[in-house]
């Protein structure tokens, strides 16, 4: 099992939280970007740096993500490429995708890019909040626990 971040948009703050759990856990986390990250030195923290372009940092994610892997996005379709291969996708305001929900998300993501496309503001997405992090925390901790059973 691991676990894939697409590390371009992740806060710092997230990055912590997951730097702290593959150390403690001791499972491989790989932070995908395609530019330099500064990343603690450990055996089980890596980045893996791909070439600038739209989409290359997933694209790389998507291939090769396995099944039972853990993928960090806020990126609704990268979210619903992983859950396609059988991954799990959490966003790091603790938030899981599903078969169920993944779906719907993309549909909604959609209709607001039309949107803002037509030039209605419709607002960005709120700042990370405080319990925003401890969700993500606690999501992240209870698949880690599934996991090791």
């Amino acid at each position: 099992m691991r676990i894939w971040v697409d590390a371009d948009a992740c806060p710092a703050l997230i990055k912590e939280i997951l730097y702290r759990a593959a150390e403690r856990n001791q499972i491989h986390l790989a932070l995908v970007a395609n530019k330099a990250l500064r990343t603690p030195r450990s055996p089980w923290i890596h980045l893996v740096q791909v070439a600038r372009g739209f989409d290359v940092a997933d694209g790389h994610i998507v291939n090769a993500v396995e099944p039972g892997d853990l993928v960090v996005t806020a990126d609704i379709p990268l979210a619903a490429a992983v859950v396609e291969k059988g991954a799990s996708a959490l966003n790091p305001r603790g938030e899981f995708y599903s078969r169920e929900n993944v779906r719907e998300l993309l549909d909604i993501r959609n209709f607001m890019q039309s949107l803002r496309s037509t030039g209605v503001d419709t607002g960005g997405p709120a700042i990370l909040s405080q319990s925003d992090r401890h969700a993500f925390a606690k999501q992240l901790d209870q698949f880690l626990a599934r996991q090791r059973r």
